[in-house]
């Protein structure tokens, strides 16, 4: 193997400890071209990601907080953002907070109205993982490992996972998911950072551009868990196959859009067959920014940070508002385990759970 690229590089420091006195680290990776990405091994926290603008200028274009302390807050815990997280055991909402596979009905923690959201109350996101890192030639990366015990959370069976993030010289952002089971169950892993492209902290994102490589969505009801049925875009406020600014329908009266309080939906990523497809391109005018997302996921969900109330001072010390930030989760639908026409997302004993999903920057 040659030399690796000049300027890769990843370290490890202290970054606090739990009330109960379990120690978190903070790791930084950065790339020599002037992006830098520090994660916590608290949760997998993007806690910041620093990305050049179009004349080489950098900034934070993640939601975060400074300190380990914003994540272990009341207000934090009240608000249940889950900035910048890795989401499990099921990313997004299960209806009813129960499912049943292969006849045996399993119920869950309630914890966003009478769902569960993002694996529960103590989901993937507060968790320490075990942490190691690596190199190559054109990327360094981090790997972290958790193993969730049989009944974790009213989920069924030991769950073993590692989340690789790796970043390359080229600007890319590489999140890697691998889990494995002892009994069948449900998995539906993603990553939680919102984005703010003009600099974490700068404001609303309503004039970001956004292209979603997605002609369907998922509509939901009242407690935002999908009805069942794969709706067209076309004609609606959800129809981003041309790239456009974010807030220009945001407000639209759409019954969607008033349930949701804006965007906050499933997009049916469109694919011919497996592997990485486009599922979404963002850009920023001010600053050039541009973001590209690949997955190998079946769908993203588009949310624009519609619940965050100014409760929350984050790292550059600005209150978050309403719109100040966006996420794009690549995932398997919401609600997939009591929706039998959706792609699956049970685990049985003998295969493997393997996502990636790939966040690339440039500047234009």
């Amino acid at each position: 193997m040659g030399a690796s690229t000049p300027g890769l590089g990843i370290t490890g420091e202290p970054f606090g400890a739990l009330p109960d006195g379990t120690p978190v680290e903070r790791y930084e990776l950065v790339n020599g071209q002037g992006m830098c990405v520090r994660i916590l091994t608290y949760g997998g926290i993007v806690q910041s990601l620093e990305v050049p603008d179009r004349d080489g200028g950098p900034g934070n274009v993640a939601l975060g907080f400074a300190t380990l302390d914003g994540y272990l807050s009341d207000e934090y815990t009240a608000a249940a953002p889950f900035f910048g997280a890795i989401i499990g055991r099921y990313g997004n909402r299960i209806g009813g907070a129960r499912f049943t596979l292969d006849g045996t009905e399993h119920r869950l923690e309630a914890n966003n109205g009478p769902n569960t959201l993002h694996g529960g109350g103590r989901g993937f996101d507060k968790r320490v993982w075990s942490a190691s890192c690596a190199r190559s030639e054109d990327a360094v990366a981090l790997r972290l490992e958790l193993t969730s015990p049989d009944g974790d959370g009213g989920f069924p069976g030991t769950l073993r996972t590692v989340v690789t993030y790796e970043l390359t010289a080229a600007g890319e952002l590489r999140i890697h998911y691998r889990a494995t089971t002892d009994r069948p169950t449900v998995v539906n892993l993603t990553d939680h950072t919102y984005f703010n492209l003009a600099g974490e902290g700068s404001g609303d994102v309503y004039g970001h551009r956004v292209r979603l490589f997605a002609s369907r969505y998922t509509p939901v009801d009242a407690t935002l868990i999908p009805t069942g049925e794969l709706a067209p875009v076309h004609g609606t406020p959800f129809d981003f196959t041309e790239a456009r600014p974010i807030g220009e329908r945001i407000r639209d009266g759409h019954p969607q859009m008033v349930l949701a309080q804006g965007y906050d939906h499933n997009f049916v990523l469109d694919r011919s067959g497996p592997g990485l497809v486009h599922a979404a391109r963002v850009s920023e005018p001010t600053t050039g920014r541009v973001l590209d997302v690949h997955t190998t996921e079946p769908g993203v969900q588009f949310y624009t940070g519609n619940f965050l109330a100014g409760t929350l001072v984050g790292t550059g010390g600005s209150a978050y508002r309403q719109g100040d930030g966006f996420c794009l989760e690549t995932q398997h639908f919401p609600d997939s385990p009591n929706k039998p026409q959706f792609p699956s997302t049970t685990l049985r004993p003998g295969q493997t759970y393997e996502t990636t999903t790939i966040y690339a920057f440039s500047a234009d």
